[in-house]
């Protein structure tokens, strides 16, 4: 397996925006010496503190030296896609090849109001810039390019990327048309804890297997997503992390959950089941939990949604997420609600030096390509 360092940037109380990005750095840079594969950022407008993918890559990039680093994802409907096109080429000689690209739909609907994106063909947008990066650095400059949505002529591309013929690229989706794009372009996937991991691994199964027919010469990754905290012990983890995970659900889905009785308008609207101003709504799955558990740390606990314990047990848990849900990457997000820069700093390392060793040698996914689970 490999493991990602992933956050969200939400700034503790009292924390300026320049304290919180400094910490930032501080847990990266830790990651770098820790054993950590990736650094992602998530990147939401108008949404407290995330970065710009080009702010996070270049500043990621300066104060590390192995972690691979990228956005989990560009919300490809707000942008012209060849905006990103030029940002990877730039971005990919920064970071000196250590560049990973996330493509995403967006999911707040609060961004596409403002930024005039095309909600109804988010989806097709996504699949047609995986497409468009494919095309402008594996064709000769300069290219041409003809989209459902977007055409160009003679794009005089001045850099190209350090690595050939491209980054990695990931087209973060589950529905059934995006992974039989992503399987046929070699572009990994991956999904949040929102997502029933039972669900998620029968449609995980589907795009291995279209993979496999596609002869790639490198295996696919499929990331997860969760809320992660280690410490010595079990009680001690429950008893430092319980609060700050709570925290922070509150903080990042409580509007979305309808949990958040603010007046304050929230513009990160990302929950299990999300609607927008007109109407429309995007799944997330578990659509039967009641909204409330959200909230109740014992319930996401006992059912794995969030990931708590001492080494032992989180690497034990992960292992069993793993194999169900089918993903071969772990994108933990550390920094939680109110969590002490202390307890933060000693559970990132705890992970890096004793979870990340126990289960290096595991990929379920590389499992599965070996021996698909036969069709009934």
């Amino acid at each position: 397996m490999k493991f990602a360092h992933f956050t969200q940037t939400f700034p503790r109380e009292g924390e300026t925006a320049a304290q919180r990005f400094d910490l930032l750095w501080r847990e990266l840079e830790l990651c770098d010496e820790t054993g950590f594969d990736y650094g992602f950022s998530s990147v939401h407008h108008f949404s407290r503190l995330r970065p710009s993918t080009t702010a996070f890559c270049a500043a990621a990039a300066a104060r590390t030296s192995r972690l691979r680093l990228g956005t989990m994802g560009y919300a490809v409907p707000l942008y012209d896609p060849i905006r990103i096109v030029e940002e990877v080429a730039i971005l990919d000689n920064i970071t000196h090849g250590r560049l990973e690209v996330g493509l995403a739909t967006g999911v707040t609907p609060e961004e596409f109001r403002v930024y005039g994106g095309d909600w109804e063909n988010s989806h097709e947008l996504a699949t047609e810039a995986m497409f468009l990066l494919r095309k402008a650095f594996t064709s000769s400059k300069p290219f041409d390019f003809q989209g459902p949505f977007h055409q160009y002529e003679q794009v005089p591309l001045s850099v190209d990327p350090l690595q050939q013929p491209h980054p990695p690229i990931w087209l973060l989706s589950l529905e059934p048309e995006q992974l039989k794009a992503a399987s046929q372009e070699g572009a990994h996937t991956g999904y949040i804890f929102f997502r029933p991991r039972q669900d998620a691994a029968t449609s995980i199964r589907d795009y291995l297997q279209m993979w496999k027919e596609h002869n790639h010469q490198y295996g696919p990754n499929v990331c997860y997503v969760a809320f992660v905290y280690v410490d010595e012990t079990d009680e001690a983890a429950v008893a430092n992390g319980a609060q700050p995970i709570i925290d922070s659900m509150m903080t990042i889905y409580g509007r979305a959950l309808g949990l958040d009785p603010s007046p304050e308008r929230e513009y990160h609207d990302m929950a299990p089941h999300s609607e927008s101003e007109s109407g429309q709504s995007r799944s997330f799955g578990h659509e039967s939990i009641d909204n409330q558990k959200w909230l109740d740390f014992d319930y996401l606990h006992e059912n794995g949604l969030v990931i708590v314990g001492s080494p032992e047990t989180v690497a034990r848990k992960l292992r069993s997420a793993a194999q169900e849900g089918l993903f071969n990457v772990f994108c933990g997000e550390f920094n939680v609600g109110s969590l002490t820069e202390d307890s933060l700093m000693r559970s990132i390392k705890l992970f890096g030096t004793e979870v990340i060793p126990a289960l290096r040698d595991f990929d379920p996914v590389e499992d599965s390509l070996r021996h698909p689970t036969p069709q009934i």
